[in-house]
Parts: structure tokens; sequence; C-alpha cells
């Protein structure tokens, strides 16, 4: 049997429509019937060729996140059934099949159950941005009730998510954002804070009264991570998705203050850990079937046949929320 899928053979170069064989579930695996893409800058990047960490060699399909409903499973998995309907970032990375298909035969551990209140194109939004956002409020810096969050750039992609997450946590919330997403990011029940308008010393002082906050979550990198050095507390914590420069540790260290990285890719690549991805995106689902967690959605819509201008919504700055692609 055969699918649809889009093909890059060489970066830059635009995506190809093509046949191939479907594939089959392999034992630990499921195959999936797609029914959404899910879309973020990383695919951009690895599009064009500048994402060495990513692996992920030519001819390649693109796509890290998806949603859809499990066709047939591989011998040994007893999670999931035919008829499922499941969401997760199950390839488009490390020479894995990404979701721009029809099919994909994917790790079951990488999947969970989709939240029963939310589309497809709503769950296939959530994937990289929840397994981020968790990797770094629960597992490095196990966020708290009461805590002060400032989450740096909180209308984004990771950052709208990652602002519902600490709430839900029981968290204060301040989010940096620009002006034009302020309602927004209030809309979601955190502090909107104008980091154009004032230096980081001027809304720690009006946000905590000059101690900063418990935890700082960078979801943006480059100088805004040495922003949140600066803004972080006493014995606080500051986690990044995006620390792959070279910045100055001194802030950080006056503080007596720690640092943790979070590298979403790494089960992926790896093979290991991903039973966690999986673990991580149940809680998702429970926070969603209980109001605290929706994805915003660019109301944009794409198909396979019309991809390229959903990579342009991206690469051009248009895009106001996540950027889906229906398959099915």
């Amino acid at each position: 049997m055969s699918m649809q899928a889009l093909i890059l053979n060489r970066y830059h170069d635009p995506l190809e429509l093509t046949e191939l064989v479907r594939p089959e579930p392999a034992p630990g695996q499921v195959l999936v019937r797609i029914a959404a893409s899910g879309l973020n800058p990383l695919d951009t990047k690895i599009r064009a060729g500048s994402a060495a960490h990513a692996q992920h060699p030519l001819p390649l399909v693109l796509g890290i996140d998806m949603a859809g409903v499990v066709e047939a499973v591989g011998a040994g998995v007893s999670a999931f059934k035919a008829g499922d309907a499941v969401y997760g970032m199950t390839g488009g990375v490390g020479g894995i099949q990404g979701s721009l298909a029809q099919y994909a035969a994917v790790d079951a551990d990488l999947l969970a159950l989709k939240p029963a209140n939310l589309s497809m194109r709503e769950a296939a939004a959530l994937p990289l941005a929840f397994i981020t956002a968790y990797s770094g409020i629960v597992d490095r810096a196990r966020l708290q009730a009461g805590q002060t969050v400032l989450v740096q750039g909180g209308a984004g992609g990771v950052g709208h998510v990652a602002v519902q997450l600490a709430l839900a946590l029981g968290a204060h919330v301040f989010a940096t954002a620009s002006a034009r997403d302020h309602d927004f990011v209030a809309g979601l029940g955190a502090t909107p804070i104008d980091h154009r308008a004032q230096t980081v010393e001027q809304y720690v002082a009006s946000s905590t009264q000059g101690t900063g906050f418990d935890l700082v979550v960078d979801t943006v990198g480059g100088a805004t991570l040495d922003a949140s050095f600066a803004a972080v507390r006493h014995f606080g914590h500051v986690v990044s998705a995006l620390g792959w420069g070279t910045h100055a540790l001194a802030p950080l260290s006056f503080r007596e203050a720690s640092y943790s990285g979070v590298f979403t890719l790494y089960p992926l690549l790896s093979g290991e850990y991903r039973a966690h991805h999986g673990a991580m995106l149940g809680e998702a689902a429970r926070l969603a079937e209980n109001g605290k967690l929706k994805p915003r959605l660019d109301p944009r819509r794409f198909d396979l046949g019309t991809a390229e201008l959903a990579y342009e919504a991206i690469t051009s700055g248009t895009a106001r929320g996540k950027i889906v692609v229906d398959v099915e």
C-alpha cells in the first residue's frame, strides 16, 4: 500500500508531494493515520539545513508534532488499539519520518490519547511546546504553588503553554510580550510585562518589589537569557530551551541561582526516556480536559498541497499562534 508525503530532497528546495510505501508498525510501534501536523520554528531550520543538532539527513519528511488515529499496532503494544485518537512528538528529526505524510509508524512510548475536548488540529499544536515547558518547569525547576514565575516570550508557541502550565500548578505568573499580545497574555491569567518599555531592573522592581522571580522560563534565548539571569531571585532557578550561545554567568552566580537547559529532542535522537514524553502528554491531556490548557492556533488553514505557505507564515513572522497543516 502507498501513501502521500511531502519530501524535501535538497535544503531550501520546495517540498515535493510524493507517493511512498506506507510503513508497517514494527514491534513496539503504532501505525497512525495522521490527521494534522503541527509545525514549529525548528521545522524551518531543519528545512534550511541550519539545525545540525536535529540530525535529519536528506531526503526527509518534516513535521515533528502530530495527531491522528491508530490504524494498527505492532507486537508488544498494549496501551493503544486501532481506532484510538492519539497525539505526540513523534519524528521529523534524527532520520525518523515526520508528520507531513498520511501515515507514520511511531514508537508507542511517544504517544498519548488525544485530549477529548481538543480537535485534531489543537492536539497537533501541543506536543513539542508542552514537553518543552513541562521539562523545564516541572522536571528541572520543580515549581511549587505560590512561587513567582516569569515566562520570557509568554505569547509564543512554547511561552503561552508555559504560562498555562505554571498557572495550573498554582504559581503567580508574569510574562514578557509585545504590546499587541498583552491582552492575550492577560486573558491566560498572567500579568503582562512590556520588556521593550521597561528595563529588567524596572520590571523586577515593579513586579517583585525588587527581589526577583523564583523561576524564569526563557523561550527566546540570546540576550533574553542574559536578562533572565538578571531577573531571577536569590537561590532562584532559570530554565531555557535555547541556551545555545555564550553567556556571562556572573549575574546568576551573584544570586546563587541555578540554571537548567532543556533539550526536547534528546529522546527522539537517542531513543532514551521516550516513555516520559508519552507520560507528559498524558498530563497535558488531563490539564486540557480540565480546562487549564488550550493551544493558540493561527486561524489559517493549510494542507499538504499548500504546506509551502505554512512555512512562509512561520519564516515571515506573520503567524499569530501555532501553524497546523491538515493532512487527512
